[in-house]
């Protein structure tokens, strides 16, 4: 059995999840609140040629021969950096403002459990006895610090609603002064958020690897996010790198093809040296 032939097809396996994950970021770069995606590698298992020995002179000879067997995936990690704030028509759009990019809104899923997303593209949704619901564009409701939805009784325009830095719901009375709706939009954080479980829509999950969710409202050691109205964040993924790094891969790609075509033909020679 030829080692470079698996070698070199281990390596252009790795390299082709490499490339569907640039793919997939650079699909993404216009999806609010999506966070750039990055592969990672690591080597298979080594197979000895020579131990450590001595020679036949009894000459210490302390480094043996071993030979790699290939790459693989070994995990595709997101990056939680902030990403920009673009400003948005939608009187309802939040983007959570932290330089650490850590927060999350949580939102309720069709199941009843709760996700969390960095994608505050937020609607009011107008229920059968009037009262309005802060819903995502998919129609899932947006949680409060008590992580139940929030829901606005009463004769309210959804456009006059305003949303201050700390996520709470305001509405001018006759006078145009500004009311507590007695609302706040929650945000969370994760000690780990890169364990979250992505489920797709811009959702997470939370996993024993991200550990449990932490309210910034009752949690007084969090750096707190602010709250920003009529913007969204943008994708994190920068086009640039993003190009260089599938121009990487498709070298990496070529070259472990180019060992599969040059083993190939050590073989064909070695096969026509008798005749």
């Amino acid at each position: 059995m030829v080692r470079s032939l698996w070698s070199a097809a281990t390596g252009m396996i790795a390299q082709q999840n490499n490339v569907d994950t640039i793919a997939n970021n650079l699909a993404n770069v216009n999806t609010t609140g999506y966070k750039m995606e990055v592969n990672e590698f690591k080597s298979l298992l080594y197979q000895t040629i020579q131990t450590r020995t001595t020679t036949a002179n009894g000459v210490n000879k302390p480094i043996g021969s071993q030979v790699g067997l290939g790459v693989r995936n070994s995990s595709i990690t997101s990056e939680f950096s902030q990403g920009s704030l673009l400003e948005s028509q939608n009187p309802t759009a939040v983007a959570l403002s932290n330089t650490q990019g850590t927060g999350f809104f949580g939102i309720q899923g069709d199941d009843g459990n709760t996700y969390y997303t960095r994608n505050g593209d937020f609607v009011f949704a107008l229920n059968a006895d009037n009262s309005l619901s802060l819903t995502t564009t998919s129609g899932l409701r947006v949680l409060n610090t008590n992580g139940q939805p929030i829901t606005i009784t009463g004769d309210h325009i959804a456009e006059r609603v305003k949303i201050d830095t700390d996520g709470t719901l305001m509405y001018p009375d006759a006078n145009g002064k500004l009311q507590n709706l007695n609302h706040t939009i929650g945000v969370w954080q994760f000690q780990n958020p890169k364990g979250l479980d992505k489920i797709g829509e811009s959702l997470y999950s939370v996993t024993a690897a991200s550990g449990l969710a932490m309210n910034e409202n009752t949690n007084q050691n969090l750096v707190k996010s602010d709250v920003v109205q009529g913007y969204l964040e943008g994708s994190n993924v920068q086009i640039a790198e993003e190009m260089v790094n599938l121009i990487i891969a498709q070298r990496a790609y070529e070259s472990n093809s180019k060992v599969i075509t040059t083993s190939d033909d050590m073989m064909a020679i070695a096969n026509q040296l008798k005749s």
